[in-house]
């Protein structure tokens, strides 16, 4: 049997105010896991956790204290598609005002994508709007 994707983690300076900036930006749960490590889960995912088979459980978000800045770009990151029933452009004002930040990797000027960064600086994507 496969293996279920469990969550992705993300190191922080500060686990928890980037849990519940995380929370706050998908409209998911804050979940203090302990001191130094908090989470995001999905609100549906609890719900279907005790319906579904353990290997199709979703995934969720794990914030781990470090004690050092983000210093380079993100070799892995997020990417977040709002519906075509969705205004993109309202979503990316509502990220950024919530304490994102517009982030340059290379991308260009014509990409059909807008990389943003969280507080801490791990870039995410807001790709174009989409169906499916």
């Amino acid at each position: 049997m496969p293996l279920r994707w469990y969550t992705t983690v993300i190191e922080s300076r500060d686990p928890h105010a980037l849990a519940r900036w995380w929370a706050d930006a998908l409209g998911w749960d804050y979940v203090p896991f302990e001191d130094d490590e908090a989470g995001v889960l999905p609100p549906w995912g609890r719900e279907l956790a005790a319906s579904l088979p353990f290997h199709r459980v979703p995934p969720g978000l794990c914030f781990v204290a470090v004690d050092h800045d983000k210093r380079a770009k993100s070799a892995l990151h997020l990417d977040f598609a709002p519906h075509t029933s969705d205004d993109r452009e309202a979503e990316i004002a509502r990220l950024l005002e919530l304490g994102a930040t517009r982030a340059d990797v290379g991308q260009g000027p014509d990409v059909s994508w807008t990389v943003l960064a969280d507080p801490e600086g791990n870039e995410f994507c807001v790709l174009s709007s989409r169906d499916e």
